[in-house]
């Protein structure tokens, strides 16, 4: 009996220690396969065309949304874009929700404060539009006038400023196509926005604008949390890109009909 006893006493620990080991290697499986599992998050605002926006079937499209893909095939990451309000994604990297923001974002020195930012990859300038056959042909004819901005943006920030000189209302809401809507519904007399996405409204909407005379904005870049290791690499990827032609080629692709 004292030796039967004692195999099952063996048998017993030797199982233990299997099921022990089995247990380590399915644990260490489990990490190896999150450590290659890269992700690569991006927030944007898909409501300026033709940087991101989203095609009749819900997807996302646009030169921001190529170029993002381009970055993360280049660095070996999956690209996770993520959609919402212009005015929350300076601090969605600020809590760290997301790696990066690509949302035709200028690099001012107001968001330098809290965010970094990669190396411009576009330069556009900024447009105010109206309706056809109105008599806003300068900023001077906007005295009285409502002026209508994008939350959030540069266009924001420079509305507020030249408002105060020229005698115009401000009024913000959350997105473009709001902006657009504002206008055609003579709930505003202008819109005020980057000069690429208002030349394609331009010409969608059979609308007319003049260019602001007054600014010279910072060009768009990659915005990312302060201190990210990621600038360093997704500059070295938009230099090989800007060297080899394939950043003009996403400029042809998108931008040429407009700039």
């Amino acid at each position: 009996m004292k030796f039967s006893f004692g195999k099952i006493i063996v048998f017993l620990i030797v199982i233990s220690t299997l099921a022990a080991c089995g247990s380590d290697n399915s644990a260490s499986s489990e990490t190896s396969n999150s450590e290659n599992d890269k992700i690569l998050k991006m927030a944007t605002s898909a409501d300026f065309p033709p940087f991101e926006s989203r095609d009749t079937e819900g997807d996302f499209e646009g030169f921001d949304i190529d170029l993002a893909n381009m970055i993360a095939d280049e660095l070996g990451y999956e690209l996770q874009i993520e959609d919402m309000k212009f005015d929350g994604l300076v601090g969605s990297l600020q809590a760290k929700r997301v790696d990066m923001v690509m949302a035709g974002m200028s690099a001012t020195e107001k968001r330098k404060k809290n965010v970094d930012f990669s190396t411009e990859y576009n330069r556009s300038g900024e447009m105010f539009i109206s309706l056809p056959d109105s008599k806003n042909k300068t900023l001077e004819d906007l005295k009285g006038k409502t002026v209508g901005v994008q939350l959030g943006t540069i266009q924001e920030e420079g509305a507020e400023i030249l408002s105060e000189e020229y005698g115009f209302k401000v009024k913000k809401v959350d997105n473009a196509n709001i902006l657009i809507q504002e206008l055609k519904s003579n709930r505003i007399d202008v819109a005020y926005m980057d000069k690429t996405v208002a030349v394609g409204y331009i010409k969608e909407q059979d609308l007319e604008g003049f260019d602001d005379p007054t600014t010279s904005s910072p060009g768009m870049a990659i915005a990312f949390p302060k201190d990210s290791d990621l600038v360093k690499d997704v500059n070295q990827v938009l230099k090989k890109l800007q060297e080899n032609g394939k950043l003009q080629e996403l400029k042809d692709k998108w931008l040429s009909e407009i700039q």
